[in-house]
């Protein structure tokens, strides 16, 4: 199945650039077997939430003290810790992903030098790496092309690849596949409304 211009505007009614996203992605999907009414639409879904309907291609962090401690609650236990670190992106981004995900400590820069980018929002230095390695330039190069439209949509594609979420697509489980894509189920419900509505649009319901 190939997604038309006329499926995408429905699925992204406020995105400006559906002539671009439409040109990555007919040429990016069937190459990562994304290609069935239930992948594109799990596909679609995910990204859509990840990337407020594919506007946002960098994590944004600035939050305040309040949803530091609700969000991420294991790095911020109380507010008084919350807020030295209070609308500050890069400070945030240093402690949140600090040694994991291949990162160094919160003092190497690794965190926001390495966060979230792309459809599907890449994060850590070892999925940079590793996406870098598979296109055969460096992590920096790779943030840098995460930022266009075919590579924001093409780490996406690597990441759903790379994790086999075309098994959870092929079984609509929503659940698992937000598991393995935000380490939780943040958003859960926003998931599942848009997969809902692209199955709708690519006539799967």
């Amino acid at each position: 199945m190939e997604l038309t211009k006329e499926q995408l505007k429905q699925l992204l009614p406020k995105n400006p650039y559906i002539d671009q996203w439409h040109h990555a992605l007919s040429q990016l999907l069937p190459d990562y077997e994304i290609n069935t009414p239930q992948r594109i639409a799990a596909f679609m879904a995910q990204c859509a939430h990840e990337s407020g309907g594919f506007i946002f291609l960098t994590e944004n962090l600035n939050y305040k003290a309040e949803s530091l401690v609700k969000v991420f609650p294991k790095y911020f236990k109380d507010l008084a810790t919350a807020k030295v670190y209070e609308k500050k992106p890069e400070k945030i981004a240093n402690k949140i992903y600090a040694n994991r995900m291949g990162n160094g400590d919160e003092l190497s820069g690794d965190g926001y030098k390495y966060r979230g980018r792309g459809l599907i929002q890449l994060t850590g230095k070892t999925n940079y790496s590793w996406f870098a390695a598979s296109l055969d330039i460096t992590p920096d190069e790779a943030a840098e092309y995460t930022q266009t439209f075919e590579g924001a949509a093409q780490s996406a594609c690597w990441f759903w690849e790379t994790n086999k979420l075309n098994n959870e697509a092929d079984k609509g489980d929503i659940l698992t596949m937000t598991k393995k894509i935000n380490g939780g189920t943040i958003g859960l419900e926003d998931r599942k409304k848009h997969y809902e509505h692209a199955l709708h649009v690519l006539g799967a319901h």
